[in-house]
This record gives C-alpha cells, sequence and structure tokens, in this order.
C-alpha cells in the first residue's frame, strides 16, 4: 500500500505540478519535453516496482482463493493490479518508444511542423495517449492502495 501511494503522490506530483511549470517556465517547449519525458521515463520504471512488489505481497493468499471462490476481492484486486501492470507495459514498450521514434525522426521541435504533417498528428496522438496511460494509472494506484486493507486476511477460523 505504501509502496502504491508514494508512486501516486509522486506521479501526481509531477503531473499536476512540475510538468506545467517546466512548459511555463523554460524557453523552449521543446527542451520542456524532452525533460519531461526524461522524468517520465524514470516514473514509468518506478511504477513496474511499485504494482509489482504489490502484486508479490498478494500472490500466496491469491492462490488460497482459488480453491473457495469463483470470483472474490483478491481475484478482483488482482484483476486490477494486472491493467496497471498492462499500462506499464504499454507505456514502457510501446508508446514511450514510438514518442523517441517519432522525435528523432523529425530532429525539430514539434511545433514548428505543420498541424496536419503526418508525424506531428501521430505524436500528438502517442503524446494523448502517454498521458492517458499516466493518469490512469495513478488513479489506479491509489484505489489499489485503498482497498488493500479490505482483502481477507487469510484462513479465518
Amino acid at each position: 500500500m505504501v509502496l502504491l501511494l508514494l508512486w501516486a503522490g509522486a506521479a501526481l506530483g509531477f503531473g499536476l505540478f512540475s510538468a506545467p511549470v517546466f512548459f511555463r517556465e523554460l524557453s523552449s517547449r521543446d527542451v520542456a519535453g524532452r525533460i519531461a519525458g526524461l522524468i517520465l521515463a524514470r516514473l514509468d520504471w518506478a511504477a513496474w516496482g511499485a504494482f509489482g512488489l504489490a502484486g508479490l505481497s498478494w500472490a500466496g493468499r491469491w492462490m488460497a482463493e482459488v480453491q473457495e471462490d469463483l470470483i472474490g476481492p483478491i481475484r478482483l484486486w488482482s484483476a486490477g493490479l494486472l491493467v496497471a501492470l498492462l499500462m506499464c507495459l504499454a507505456s514502457s514498450f510501446i508508446v514511450s518508444p514510438k514518442l523517441r521514434e517519432i522525435r528523432a525522426r523529425i530532429q525539430a521541435p514539434i511545433e514548428s511542423l505543420a498541424p496536419d504533417q503526418a508525424d506531428r498528428a501521430a505524436y500528438q496522438k502517442a503524446h494523448g495517449l502517454s498521458r492517458n496511460l499516466f493518469f490512469l494509472r495513478i488513479l489506479l494506484a491509489v484505489g489499489l492502495a485503498a482497498t488493500v486493507g479490505l482483502l481477507p486476511r487469510g484462513a479465518e477460523d
């Protein structure tokens, strides 16, 4: 629970406070975007740690529930965790590399391209997906952390 809340706090702090300041105060949106991208890459790897370690903490209880209930609280919680890990996978290995590939291909600030240019449209689409995955993972982290205390503790006689 603590790891999930720490990651959610760091991600929320970056998304709501730091990133807007970068884009407002730095001389170039391109430089601000590159700095934000570096921070996001680190937050992505930290998300793997937070969600992965949260998953390790319930593995034994999940196996114990296999014999008892078809669908129980641990399985529902596990489904949320699996969705978060799939979002980490998509962000780290699909969307972020695509953004880096587009940036490397154009060799210019995104704003310098025409609004209807194919690379700019592809970049905007991938950036929007990245942002949505980021904030959905924050919501999942808070939700999973808030409900971990409601999970059964094991064999209760």
